[in-house]
């Protein structure tokens, strides 16, 4: 937890919400704790008089296959510089500069641990380039998840030796000209370093970190969407009953069920069951009421949706946080006995794994929202509002006529992407790595599906937003509804005359990314 405008870490109590903070505050700095200093020096220490008698992986042997390649004492620092270089060879797009800033945090934390065999100095020249801000450029493809994301990490760790691209006050340059402004040195690596800085999970990590504050934040933005429509459809307050969902004793359906009653018990537009029995009539004949007796799934069944949903984010937090204050290094230095532990603490399917499932999640809510969307610019469904919201007039106007494309079509790329990673393992390094976990590219997917998720919810809101104005209901809302409801209209006013809103939905979007609920 940050204190004083520091981030102390000790490779121990990294949280989620300490990744967001550094992220999102600049005048925040990291910090490494003495305790962790001390353990690190002695890790560095030891692993540098263990090479002289043994073979250690990565140290003074070659790596993957060819680690039965012995190296002599001249050659393992070159060692660690070549595997640097021959690793930064990622391709595409870059990842997003909060995601890098937040993996190399993760990294900085993993290597407190001490169990890394890296140098003190290591640990200092990174946090000092973190806390100038300055970002590499990392592309997105590369990284198969098995001794962690190697290609990403390779193009960090370009930046600690002053090579590579990144950004710095808002400009992209050379490293070398980056450190330079902000007084920096570059660094000299040291045994093992170089392979410390690389072989871990660090990148999908850092990216999954982000992700899970998304969906938790969508999560509370769909309860909240969801308790709006069940204003505007007038709905039966029984399908959020405390009594019916007891009976399910889920916690997230049972969560989300609480939530819902909560947010609405301040409206005045839910209806009681006993409103429905004044149309009884003791007739034999079959007759028509013109009420509903029964909402459709997407308004009934909220909390059994996003229930499962709840808790899988739940369990996703919770994985990304024992991650990032884990060691995934190969190999370990244990002091307690003494020993170079090899093993495998790189694979990275704990996050693999999760980043799928709530990937998939997401795209359950994303569905939910676009079916909203169509109830309510549906006139053969809903039977109540004008085609496409239009608020003066309909076949002159096409008012939300054209955001419902892009939620459809947008849906429609999620559930695409939905495939999980986590199952295309392919082989690669000469079949040392004969099974993958996919990892990182199962976090950037992830993210790829939130940010899609929050383009439709954006979009049901503003349908919701429409509807209100249609039925001039907003006095009525609940508290939480019309809260929402004055958030969006402050960025994005009803739609009366078509007119170009490129500019406003990207407000809009940014309204509800940071709307705090």
């Amino acid at each position: 937890m940050a204190k004083n405008n520091v981030l102390v870490l000790d490779g121990e109590n990294l949280s989620i919400q300490d990744i967001e903070l550094f992220v999102r505050d600049p005048g925040l700095v990291a910090a490494i704790s003495r305790q962790a200093l001390t353990r690190v020096g002695k890790s560095s220490a030891f692993v540098a008089e263990h090479a002289k008698k043994h073979i250690i992986y990565g140290v003074n042997t070659g790596f993957g296959p060819m680690a039965s390649y012995i190296l002599n004492a001249g050659q393992l620092v070159e060692l660690q510089k070549n595997l640097i270089y021959s690793h930064a060879v990622g391709m595409g797009e870059p990842i997003n500069p909060d995601f890098v800033l937040a993996a190399m945090l993760v990294r900085l934390n993993t290597l407190s641990r001490g169990y890394s065999g890296t140098s003190p100095q290591l640990l200092e020249s990174l946090k000092n380039i973190i806390n100038a801000r300055i970002i590499p450029v990392v592309p997105e493809h590369g990284a198969v998840g098995t001794s962690g994301d190697l290609v990403q990490l390779a193009h960090i760790a370009l930046v600690l030796l002053g090579k590579g691209l990144v950004t710095f006050k808002g400009k992209t340059m050379n490293a070398e000209v980056a450190l330079k402004q902000a007084k920096l040195k570059p660094y000299k690596l040291k045994l093992k370093e170089g392979l410390s800085l690389i072989n871990g999970t660090a990148v999908m990590t850092g990216v999954g970190a982000f992700v899970s504050l998304q969906a938790d934040h969508l999560l509370a933005l769909s309860v909240r969407s969801g308790a709006i429509a069940l204003e505007l459809a007038r709905a039966y307050d029984d399908s959020i009953s405390d009594k019916l969902h007891s009976l399910r004793p889920h916690p997230g359906q049972q969560y989300i069920a609480r939530e819902l009653r909560r947010i609405l018990q301040s409206s005045k537009l839910l209806r009681k069951r006993e409103q429905l029995h004044d149309n009884f009539k003791e007739e034999t004949d079959v007759y028509v009421i013109p009420e509903t007796v029964q909402e459709v799934y997407s308004f009934r069944c909220i909390a059994q949706i996003l229930g499962p949903i709840y808790e899988t984010a739940k369990r996703t937090h919770r994985v990304i946080e024992v991650e990032m204050n884990s060691v995934t290094d190969n190999p370990i230095v244990d002091l307690s006995t003494r020993h170079i532990l090899h093993g495998g603490n790189f694979h990275g399917d704990y996050i693999s794994a999760e980043m799928d499932k709530l990937k998939m999640n997401m795209v359950k809510l994303t569905m939910l929202a676009e079916r909203r969307i169509n109830f309510f610019l549906n006139p053969n469904v809903n039977k109540t509002y004008p085609p496409f919201l239009n608020l003066k007039k309909p076949g002159l106007t096409l008012a939300l006529q054209g955001l419902q494309f892009v939620a459809t079509s947008t849906t429609a790329q999620s559930q695409t992407l939905a495939y999980p990673q986590y199952v295309h393992s392919i082989p690669t390094n000469g079949d040392n790595q004969d099974i993958v976990s996919m990892g990182t590219d199962s976090a950037l997917l992830a993210a790829k599906v939130l940010e899609n998720a929050y383009i439709v919810v954006t979009i049901e809101l503003l349908c919701l937003a429409q509807a209100i104005d249609l039925l001039q209901i907003e006095s009525k809302l609940s508290r939480e509804s019309k809260r929402l409801y004055q958030a969006i209209r402050k960025s994005f006013p009803p739609i009366y005359e078509d007119r170009i809103l490129s500019d406003e939905l990207s407000k809009v979007l940014q309204t509800i990314k940071e709307y705090r609920v």
